[in-house]
């Protein structure tokens, strides 16, 4: 049996085409209700009901306090259908790594519902900053390090400016608003749409957060945080072993650092797979967006001797590593149907 890490998606993943993805695929109808049930006592939108929308709207699916709720039920349904593999590590991308803490089990589903509802509500009242996403790599994904100095350089020149995420071959940066123009003005536009905003993305993993943070930690109680039954990799790329968590510290991680330092996604990948050595890497829905940055990331850390994104495509045309749980033809290889 092939071994596999599962990659949960963070925000941005839920976009038009992903409509009505609940629908097909969210098999336990009882755990959906739940959320659901929830939602509506505190007044928010069921995620049935946003899900089985006639159309998109960017306005309502992008806010925080819907997308994370759907991206992580999305998440949850494609974890528990995977069938055919050993899962030896979960991980995830910004608010992926909630998600990552449900299916590795640290929280139980309702307990991960429970605490990315809250943080993306919370997020969504005060939606302080913004975020924008900009490449280092060039279109060959060839690493360049030197590109790379630079433009944190030009970040650190930014009063305000913050790296946000690295994630693969691109920085997301965050900050307030003059801080996001400044960085804009000073840059070139590549490949045709970067440097790119992010609506309805605060200004995550900085600083800035930190009321958001606190109100978090008041209001999700560290008893729902318990050992994992899979090795969690986090932000840093450090490991939580099941039998070995302190979940006190996991508790402050998720509501402390995890929300106001940078989240360093490329680390995370890197150390997946030189940890656990995986067959596959698995990146559930919804979506399909973070397969380049896992594949940049693969690249940047030499996996398998990959320097360009033609190794990549060569080593996915021949034995392939990466699945794209929203992508049908490969979910299909890591699932019995669903």
């Amino acid at each position: 049996m092939k071994t596999a890490v599962v990659i949960c998606p963070g925000r941005g993943t839920y976009t038009k085409t992903e409509l009505g993805v609940l629908g097909r695929h969210f098999a336990d109808k009882g755990l959906l209700a739940h959320f659901d049930a929830r939602r509506a006592a505190a007044g928010q939108e069921t995620l049935s009901a946003l899900d089985g929308a006639a159309s998109y709207s960017v306005a309502k699916h992008t806010r925080g306090d819907n997308a994370s709720a759907l991206i992580y039920a999305a998440t949850l349904a494609d974890f528990r259908a995977i069938e055919g593999v050993e899962v030896v590590a979960v991980t995830g991308n910004s608010m992926g790594w909630y998600s990552a803490l449900a299916c590795g089990g640290a929280l139980t589903p309702e307990g991960g519902f429970e605490v990315v509802n809250t943080m993306g509500t919370l997020m969504q009242e005060r939606l302080i900053g913004g975020q924008l996403i900009y490449p280092f790599l060039g279109e060959d994904w060839r690493p360049d390090p030197a590109r790379k100095a630079e433009l944190m350089a030009l970040v650190d020149r930014i009063p305000g400016l913050a790296l946000s995420i690295d994630l693969g071959g691109m920085l997301v940066l965050a900050g307030e608003e003059s801080a996001l123009k400044a960085f804009e003005a000073a840059v070139p536009v590549v490949q045709g749409r970067f440097p790119m905003r992010l609506a309805n993305h605060a200004a995550f993993h900085t600083a800035l957060q930190a009321p958001v943070a606190e109100l978090g930690r008041a209001r999700l109680a560290p008893g729902l945080f318990g050992q994992p039954s899979l090795p969690m990799i986090d932000g840093r790329g450090h490991i939580w072993w099941p039998g070995a968590c302190d979940t006190q510290a996991l508790w402050d991680y998720t509501l402390g650092h995890q929300v106001v330092q940078p989240y360093d996604f490329t680390k995370a990948i890197t150390h997946a797979a030189r940890e656990f050595a995986p067959d596959l890497f698995i990146v559930t829905g919804p979506g399909t967006t973070l397969g380049g940055a896992v594949a940049q990331s693969l690249i940047l850390a030499n996996w398998r001797g990959m320097v360009s994104k033609a190794d990549f495509q060569h080593i996915q045309e021949t034995a392939p590593c990466l699945v794209s749980m929203g992508m049908d033809t490969q979910r299909k290889l890591v699932t019995k149907g669903d």
